[in-house]
């Protein structure tokens, strides 16, 4: 049986726990993530009929049962999990339609799973429902994108357009846009049924005046699609109290999507002749 502290995909989440801290999104022991795995991964470097506990999670998640996670622990620090992962992550199984889970390894300190855990696991449930390859859920907390909603309109189509207009790669990264939740008490089964809802439309959820939530694939794909809006963003704070001269244009937008195959979030472009000038960089 191999040692799961050599199993790729704990030595992926200790790199990018270290990336996230380094990047200055999960200041103290804030942010988490969670990453859905296979059974014969974790039977590979586990005894998966050894249960070193049993702990409750407070939801129902019946399409989970039976599903393993590595996820983050409750008051941790990023910046720690490089150097003590078995006290810092916990793989589990979900059980009991999902209202408790089984502890196989990890929270070696008597620990437990993230606050946000039962918000992991609605997001974890809605993405699947819409997309199956879906398989990290991530929150953390990117200055930029921070900022951006205390001085930036909160509606979706707006925001989104905005980040589109200030990397050339945004549309193509994320061509369906971000979803945009008012400010919510965190760490509650309702910011986490509301960030679901919003999961099922787009994989990248701003939580106003507090952070983001994003889903993807792997590891990689779901912290590039966080670094891609959070450079956006900062572009957007450097520039947003200057007069705009121009702009990436509707038209300009729609030949990306052409060019990589992808398709804008409906009704998000205005397809219109390429303009110059102030007024159409303005047009947001």
């Amino acid at each position: 049986m191999n040692n799961i502290l050599n199993a790729p995909f704990l030595t992926e989440l200790v790199r990018t726990c270290t990336n996230m801290y380094n990047h200055g999104w999960d200041e103290r022991n804030s942010g988490n993530i969670s990453i859905l795995l296979d059974e014969a991964d974790v039977s590979a470097c586990l005894d998966v009929t050894h249960v070193l506990r049993t702990i409750p999670t407070g939801f129902s998640a019946p399409e989970l049962n039976g599903r393993y996670f590595l996820v983050t622990g409750t008051g941790k620090y990023f910046k720690n999990v490089q150097v003590a992962p078995d006290e810092n992550l916990g793989l589990v199984r979900v059980v009991d339609s999902g209202r408790s889970v089984e502890l196989l390894w990890g929270f070696s300190d008597g620990g437990t799973f993230t606050s946000e855990f039962p918000a992991h696991m609605m997001s974890h449930t809605a993405r699947l429902s819409v997309s199956p390859e879906n398989r990290v859920v991530m929150h953390c907390h990117p200055a930029n994108l921070l900022a951006m909603t205390y001085v930036h309109d909160l509606d979706e189509r707006s925001f989104t357009r905005t980040l589109w207009q200030m990397c050339t790669e945004c549309v193509f990264i994320f061509p369906e846009g971000v979803n945009v939740l008012p400010w919510m008490v965190c760490g509650t089964n309702e910011i986490g049924q509301a960030t679901a809802e919003k999961m099922k439309t787009a994989r990248l959820v701003v939580w106003a005046h507090h952070g983001i939530y994003a889903a993807g694939r792997d590891l990689d794909e779901t912290f590039g699609l966080i670094e891609t809006a959070e450079k956006a963003a900062e572009i957007y704070l450097k520039i947003a109290h200057l007069p705009l001269l121009q702009t990436i244009t509707d038209e300009q937008l729609h030949q990306l999507e052409m060019r990589f195959h992808v398709k804008a979030r409906e009704g998000y472009l205005n397809i219109r002749p390429v303009q110059s000038g102030p007024e159409g960089a303005r047009d947001r």
